[in-house]
């Protein structure tokens, strides 16, 4: 009788515990602009595969300098279970370290291209998503903070929603740093073309509900100040948007916490 009821409550135990069977795949996708290959880490929820799938919301997860697409996945290494408790599709490019831009300079580094347009088409093309701008967010860290916000304000009919956390929001305080030179030339001989080609010059194009703002920094963080810019900008154009700063320094322990409260100012975007 006690093997009996043990046995029972082993299987209430499996059948109670949370099944997550969300998959992740690592593809190379064709950039028919930089006639290559690039790598994307794609995490699919449950609810979005097999013969009862339902069109799930993305957001789109760009990694820092010196990251690649296996970056957010290093993170937060839980994000298949975010994924299938959320039923929201992850997709994670490798964006070398081209800032995200179409560069000026380099023609093999058209990340803007490929990350608002190709990869978009792609994703929407092969899996169950949300074809649509109310159904697609972009955020990431560092680098890639700059980079959604700036593929998000310059690609507003994409992307409904945009996030940073840590973000290069101003590149001009940082002249010689990350290799920015390799793709906007020298900043003393420049200056318009990183003049154009800086977050906080482009909110002159924003109008107020254009997109779902939500940006963060830590307080110990060297991109701390530009933040607070780019905050203040938003306030004198009256663009609604969430600012953060909490405790924390430029590095995964602070990303990792950080995206928890970006997927869920994501999440109540997807479902106005």
């Amino acid at each position: 009788m006690k093997k009996k009821k043990n046995l029972l409550i082993t299987l209430f135990l499996v059948l109670a515990a949370p099944s997550f069977a969300a998959k992740v795949d690592t593809l190379l996708i064709k950039s028919p602009s930089m006639s290559k290959e690039v790598k994307v880490v794609v995490v699919t929820p449950d609810a979005a595969m097999g013969k009862k799938a339902v069109a799930c919301p993305t957001i789109y997860l760009l990694h820092g300098y010196g990251g690649n697409a296996k970056t957010w996945i290093g993170i937060k290494p839980n994000l298949p279970q975010i994924a299938d408790e959320k039923g929201i599709i992850f997709v994670c490019p490798d964006g070398k370290n081209s800032w995200y831009w179409d560069s000026p300079l380099n023609p093999s580094y058209r990340y803007e291209t490929f990350v608002s347009s190709e990869l978009v088409q792609y994703i929407d093309k092969n899996y169950k998503t949300i074809a649509d701008r109310k159904g697609r967010a972009i955020t990431g860290l560092s680098m890639g903070g700059h980079g959604a916000m700036w593929n998000a304000i310059r690609h507003k009919d994409t992307f409904g929603a945009a996030g940073s956390t840590s973000g290069g929001m101003d590149i001009r305080p940082f002249p010689k740093n990350w290799e920015m030179s390799k793709q906007l030339g020298e900043y003393d001989s420049n200056k318009e073309v990183w003049d154009n080609h800086t977050v906080i010059t482009q909110i002159d194009s924003l109008n107020n509900d254009d997109l779902a703002i939500i940006i963060d920094c830590g307080e110990s963080d060297f991109f701390l100040n530009v933040n607070k810019d780019l905050h203040n900008r938003l306030l004198e154009k009256k663009i609604n948007h969430d600012f953060i700063t909490r405790p924390g320094a430029h590095n995964g322990t602070y990303w990792g916490n950080s995206i928890d409260y970006q997927i869920l100012f994501f999440g109540k975007y997807f479902k106005k």
